[in-house]
């Protein structure tokens, strides 16, 4: 008898575990609620990263062959890489500019600077130019430090660099922040400042000034160039005159909202 009560504990107890380790059936469905959620998400991601206009295309497939050149140059910084890209966008006879994006602190934003390239681009005759954002290091801006499996597999189909309109990347960062919430909760932890949709979207969307490249001696550094006595006459800029039309004060806090030279 003592042996049949020792095996009717043991049984119990295994029955306890598995019933302690087996998800109760709100868990269960929870857990199916997040999954359909997550492919859901995914799916739609894969259809605007699908959609590609005829001047996304022609402008991606220049970036991605020049791209391919800097590959057999040495190391640069992201930086220094965004000029030659440019530059090299405008040799091919595109309107391509370096953007410079800075804000302020705000309650719902936290302050910050960022930097991408822009091209403007006709796709057809009688129309009007279309702005496209060209991003080198995409996919870097919406890692996490601890992803779930699901927010990894979103950020892995993110193009290393992106080429698209201002909508299309509005799409995009409204999900992958909304995905990156889930993601952090999920590990039960705190969406940081800086992935927010608000200090993403100012990335790209905030007060910006172009950069313009001198295509003279800047143009051969940024080949690689080094001749030797060659000799380039320095750019003489007119200097401008102050005609009282504000005051200084009212200039720096001018400045404040959007640089530009």
């Amino acid at each position: 008898m003592g042996s049949s009560l020792e095996d009717d504990q043991l049984i119990q107890m295994v029955r306890d575990f598995i019933e302690s380790e087996s998800p109760s059936p709100t868990d269960s469905s929870s857990s199916k609620c997040r999954a359909s959620t997550h492919r859901t998400q995914y799916y739609i991601l894969q259809d605007i990263l699908r959609s590609e206009t005829r001047a996304e295309a022609t402008v991606r497939n220049f970036v991605l062959n020049l791209k391919r050149m800097s590959g057999k140059r040495d190391a640069k910084k992201t930086s220094s890489l965004r000029k030659w890209l440019v530059l090299k966008l405008k040799m091919e006879g595109l309107d391509a500019s370096r953007c410079h994006t800075c804000w302020a602190t705000s309650l719902e934003c936290l302050a910050g600077e960022y930097e991408y390239v822009e091209v403007n681009i006709t796709e057809g005759e009688n129309v009007s130019p279309v702005r496209l954002i060209v991003d080198i290091d995409f996919r870097s801006q919406f890692e996490l430090a601890r992803p779930t499996q699901y927010y990894r597999e979103m950020t892995e189909s993110l193009p290393v660099i992106f080429v698209g309109t201002e909508n299309k990347l509005r799409r995009i960062i409204s999900l992958l922040c909304s995905a990156a919430k889930q993601s952090l909760r999920e590990k039960g932890l705190h969406v940081p400042p800086w992935r927010t949709t608000c200090y993403m979207q100012s990335k790209w969307f905030s007060g910006r000034h172009h950069h313009k490249e001198e295509q003279g001696v800047e143009a051969r550094e940024a080949e690689g160039e080094d001749e030797i006595g060659a000799w380039v006459p320095p750019i003489v800029k007119p200097r401008k005159r102050d005609m009282g039309g504000a005051s200084g004060l009212s200039r720096q806090f001018s400045d404040l909202t959007i640089n530009c030279w």
